[in-house]
């Protein structure tokens, strides 16, 4: 069996796509996935800008918390999974808000869970402690965003940067293909150039997030 660390962040649509590819393969592969967190808000602050942590609450940074207060109770990661599902669902594909206490109470609802958890995630200062340290992680390996993979505990992978997602035994070749990548540990980068059909498609793909979101994106560079 093959262990997979899933780093994200409720608020990009790109590891949503491929968390739900990654839950197909779990039904074509023995893989075993574990949900792990990830900050786009902190990896992408301008300086002289608060932390996240240091808001009362913050989009992307808070909605984890909410996770990592989940992540400790029975059946934790697959509570978590499907936390995230439920959440990504409702900002990437309906389009509504859920990075706020009213739409992180009705995810928690939809997954029957007391949305009680959402105050109690935000009362609770070791919440920050959880998501920093898987944020931390991804950073000491070398990680600057999401969806970012983490193999048997050593091969650290960016992607796959798909979408739509691919179901079935579509979604057993691509894992095939990013485990054999795996084995290269100084294959670096192996990018498609996007045309402007392709932007296009990407454009219609993410058009719910775009309705939902009360932010936007930021990306610094990497080398």
């Amino acid at each position: 069996m093959t262990e997979v660390d899933f780093h994200f962040d409720v608020m990009c649509p790109w590891a949503y796509q491929t968390s739900k590819w990654v839950n197909e393969v779990t039904a074509q592969r023995d893989v075993h996935v574990t949900w792990r967190f990830f900050s786009l808000e902190e990896v992408n602050r301008e300086e002289g800008k608060k932390h996240p942590w240091e808001r009362p609450w913050s989009y992307g940074w808070s909605m984890l918390r909410v996770a990592a207060l989940l992540r400790r109770r029975e059946g934790g990661n697959d509570l978590v999974g499907r936390f995230y599902a439920a959440a990504g669902r409702v900002l990437h594909e309906e389009g509504r808000k859920v990075h706020t206490p009213e739409g992180m109470a009705e995810v928690l609802r939809s997954i029957g869970v007391d949305p009680a958890a959402v105050d109690e995630a935000v009362e609770d200062p070791t919440t920050h402690d959880d998501v920093r340290a898987d944020h931390q992680r991804v950073l000491d390996l070398g990680g600057y965003g999401v969806p970012t993979l983490v193999l048997d505990g050593s091969a650290t992978l960016f992607g796959p940067v798909i979408t739509p997602a691919p179901t079935g035994e579509a979604a057993g070749r691509l894992w095939d293909l990013v485990a054999g990548w795996a084995e290269f540990p100084h294959l670096y980068e192996l990018r498609r150039p996007k045309t402007a059909a392709d932007w296009n498609h990407i454009e219609t793909s993410f058009a719910p997030t775009f309705d939902a979101r009360d932010w936007h994106s930021v990306q610094n560079p990497v080398a």
